[in-house]
């Protein structure tokens, strides 16, 4: 699932980005400071950053700075102040674009898609949430280094989760991501579907509590990620 991170201090503005992206099927994390964001970078391990320029203490310029020391990932600054020497400075920080306010979502949404194809990485081929490791070529989940012989449906369903950041993945984008589009009867064969996995991870009491329901929306995966 297509993970999408914006840092922005005019929360009216942040709350119309997050319903258009949740809609559009991106699992959306906002911060309203640089601080908060930077913080929600470290752990959600986004696909794409948009980038308010100016905020108070710490502008969208140092927030670049800090992440390129760490993450090529794509950043598309949002800015209603586009001078040249403005430009000429987020690119050379190592922002991949700049979009100026006001603009469309659609226009927005575009500008997501084309730098994230450009900033394209190969994903790690092994996940791994002691004792549970995920083998994303072959696409086995294993457990104390037993496979737990997961169904297709099944291990997209752990896959969806795990990558999820600890962020709430809803019904809806668990459908658009399973199935391309999602009907309130989907929701059944969600929630049976989750079951099922919540019952092979029984294997371990850690794995057994990855999943946590999240009522009436959908759910979070709470597992440890360690890098391998």
């Amino acid at each position: 699932m297509y993970k999408l991170l914006i840092i922005d201090d005019d929360r009216d503005l942040l709350q119309l980005h997050l319903k258009h992206f949740t809609e559009r099927g991106f699992l959306t994390r906002c911060a309203l400071s640089a601080k908060e964001g930077l913080e929600i970078f470290q752990e959600f391990e986004p696909d794409c950053v948009l980038l308010d320029v100016m905020m108070p203490n710490i502008d969208g310029f140092e927030v670049c700075r800090r992440i390129r020391k760490v993450s090529s990932v794509p950043i598309i600054f949002l800015t209603g102040r586009v001078t040249e020497d403005d430009k000429v400075k987020g690119l050379l920080l190592g922002g991949d674009d700049y979009v100026e306010k006001p603009y469309s979502f659609r226009e927005l949404e575009a500008r997501v898609l084309v730098n994230s194809k450009r900033g394209a990485s190969i994903p790690d081929d092994r996940l791994s949430f002691p004792p549970m490791e995920i083998d994303v070529i072959g696409h086995h989940v294993f457990c104390d280094g037993e496979n737990l012989n997961l169904s297709n449906q099944e291990y997209d369903l752990l896959y969806i989760l795990a990558t999820s950041g600890g962020s709430l993945v809803t019904y809806e984008q668990i459908g658009e991501h399973m199935w391309g589009s999602y009907r309130e009867e989907d929701r059944r064969t969600i929630m049976v579907g989750v079951s099922r996995v919540r019952k092979k991870l029984e294997h371990n009491s850690i794995t057994a509590r990855m999943i946590e329901t999240v009522w009436s929306q959908g759910y979070r995966f709470v597992g440890k990620k360690r890098r391998i």
